[in-house]
């Protein structure tokens, strides 16, 4: 790897200066460059393992590690200042992911974010407040934490946790996006997997919701095969 990208992540705050590890092909030859983000007490490991489980050699993986193997200490549900400086750290992160990418000759067009569960989270934020023509998004267990509060009582729908505002002033025009999640995940209620599917929507993104029946929490071969999809196609990236 060149200059732009480093063994370690960029950004500031707790997650600045960790690990970032690197698999699959180099910057130089890759198709796509993958930003996956793991999941609250998860490892990079993790995602590389599903980034060979797809089996596209031709892509560029780029796995970030929280501090303290969590992106903040919260639920994503909890009032945002719960979760700073945990938050804003791992957006700037992926920020300065980009502008690596950026300077090897990979734009937002060639760039896939992925993350598992708070990974899933944290990467569907991003994508929001970014607003960057990225070439797929993937939520795998995750909805959006969002931009405020939203005031009001605490929800059962919402775990028990009060609402949000999701005041996002960019354009996703034609991003695919993949919101996934059972029925009755422990962690990501239904309620916020439809909100961010409608939110998403109406900044113009491509939404894919997959809706496991039952409770779980966890990555299935329908989101798999999703992502293999997306990530497979060639042609598309080079008519954006």
């Amino acid at each position: 790897m060149s200059a732009g990208i480093a063994n370690r992540t960029g950004g500031s705050g707790p997650h600045s200066g960790q690990r970032l590890a690197i698999a699959g092909a180099s910057l130089s030859r890759a198709r796509l460059a993958v930003i996956m983000l793991h999941g609250r007490g998860g490892a990079p490991a993790d995602m590389i393992g599903l980034a060979e489980y797809l089996a596209l050699p031709d892509l560029a993986v780029l796995a970030p590690e929280a501090a303290g193997r969590s992106w903040w200490p919260d639920s994503f549900l909890a009032p945002l200042s719960a979760n700073e400086p945990g938050l804003g750290s791992g957006l700037s992160v992926i920020e300065a992911l980009l502008e690596g990418l950026a300077s090897e000759g990979i734009g937002p067009e060639r760039t896939v974010l992925v993350g598992f569960s708070q990974g899933a989270c944290l990467a569907v934020e991003a994508a929001a407040r970014l607003a960057r023509p990225f070439r797929a998004v993937a939520a795998l267990s995750g909805g959006l934490v969002g931009t405020a509060e939203a005031g009001g009582p605490p929800q059962g729908d919402l775990y028990g946790r009060p609402a949000k505002r999701f005041d996002y002033d960019g354009r996703l025009d034609g991003v695919p996006v993949l919101l996934g999640c059972h029925e009755r995940d422990p962690h990501i209620p239904l309620a916020r997997v439809r909100q961010s599917e409608s939110v998403l929507g109406a900044m113009g993104a491509a939404v894919d919701t997959i809706i496991i029946p039952g409770a779980g929490h966890g990555i299935i071969a329908d989101e798999a095969a999703w992502l293999r999809k997306h990530l497979n196609d060639a042609k598309c990236w080079r008519n954006r």
